[in-house]
C-alpha cells in the first residue's frame, strides 16, 4: 500500500494510490493519521472507493499533518558517524522536532533569516501504525505502520551553539516528509528495509548510501522509544541520515535561495524541494 494525504479545495483528504490506474483514491478521512487510528486501517484502504484524484497534480500535505511526537534519531548511519569524528554510539541520540516543523513532499523550503547555514539531511522514517509500549521486537515489528521520506532540514549554526542540538531541528515549516507511507511488505526487507537514499542539490549528489548502514534498525528504534514513552498511530521516527551533508564538507557547503533539493530513498518517493527566501514572519 501507499498512502497519501493531500491538498484539496475541501481540505485535507487521507488518499490510497491504485497501482492499476496510477490514481489516487480518497480514503473517506482527512489525513493519515487519522486512517491510522482507526484499528481496520487496512481494511479500509483495502475497500476503498471513493473520488480519484490525478496522482501527478496533486498537493501533497505532510504524509502525517500532526502526528503526536516526531522522535528524530542523530548519528545512526556508520558512515556519517565516521565523517563527524563520532565513536560508535552504544545507544540511539535522540531530539525530537514538532509538527509545526513539516511541510509537504514539494513545498518551499523557507531560509530563516537568521543563518547562512541550511543543510539537508536525508532519512528514512518510520510511521506507527498501532499503540504500542515497551515493545518487545515482535511488537515493535507489528507497530510499524510503513515509511516515508523526511529531509531534516537544519539550521547548524543554531544547532552547535549548544552541546543539545534541537534548537536547530525545530524552525517552523522547514521539514519535508513524504509523498508517501509505503507499507513494509512492498520494501525489500520489510520492517528492516534495504533502499538506496541520496541527496541530490542542483543536480549535484551529496548523499549516496543505503538503509542497510543504519547502526540501529527500525525495529530496534521502536522498541528503544517506546520504552521511554508510548508511540502512537501516525507518530514519525525519523532514523538518522548519511555521510554527505554539507556541514560536514571543507569547505562547508549550505543551501541557498534558488537552488532545488531533492531527498530520495528507491520504492518511497522523494522530497521535491527549492529553498527560498523567508517572505515574512513566521
Amino acid at each position: 500500500m501507499k498512502l497519501a494525504t493531500i491538498r484539496t479545495a475541501a481540505g485535507t483528504r487521507a488518499v490510497s494510490l491504485d497501482a492499476a490506474s496510477g490514481s489516487l483514491v480518497d480514503l473517506g478521512v482527512s489525513d493519515v493519521g487519522t486512517l491510522l487510528a482507526q484499528p481496520d486501517w487496512r481494511a479500509v484502504v483495502e475497500q476503498a472507493d471513493g473520488e480519484k484524484f490525478d496522482a501527478a497534480a496533486v498537493d501533497f500535505a505532510p504524509v502525517v499533518p500532526a502526528p503526536s511526537k516526531v522522535v528524530c534519531v542523530g548519528h545512526n548511519y556508520r558512515n556519517h558517524i565516521r565523517e563527524m569524528g563520532r565513536e560508535m554510539p552504544s545507544y540511539p541520540t535522540l531530539f525530537t522536532k514538532f509538527a509545526d516543523c513539516l511541510i509537504g513532499a514539494n513545498d518551499t523550503i523557507e531560509k530563516p533569516k537568521e543563518t547562512d547555514a541550511l543543510d539537508w539531511e536525508v532519512e528514512l522514517t518510520i510511521v506507527i501504525g498501532q499503540t504500542v509500549r515497551r515493545a518487545d521486537e515482535e511488537s515493535a515489528a507489528a507497530a510499524i505502520a510503513g515509511f516515508t521520506v523526511m529531509n531534516d532540514i537544519s539550521v547548524r549554526d543554531w544547532q552547535f551553539r549548544t552541546i543539545e542540538w534541537t534548537q536547530g531541528k525545530i524552525w517552523g515549516d522547514s521539514t519535508p516528509v513524504g509523498p508517501y507511507l509505503v507499507t513494509p511488505d512492498e520494501l525489500p526487507g520489510g520492517v528492516r528495509p534495504e533502499l538506496a537514499v541520496s541527496t541530490v542539490v542542483d543536480g549535484q549528489t551529496m548523499q549516496s548510501d543505503n538503509t542497510a548502514d543504519l547502526l540501529f534498525d527500525p525495529v530496534h528504534l521502536v522498541q528503544y522509544i517506546s520504552t521511554i514513552l508510548p508511540l502512537r498511530p501516525g507518530d514519525l521516527i525519523a532514523t538518522g541520515t548519511s555521510a554527505g551533508v554539507g556541514h560536514a564538507r571543507d569547505p562547508k557547503i549550505y543551501l541557498q535561495p534558488g537552488q532545488e533539493v531533492v531527498a530520495s530513498i528507491d520504492s518511497l518517493g522523494e522530497c521535491r524541494n527549492t529553498v527560498v527566501e523567508q517572505a515574512c514572519e513566521r
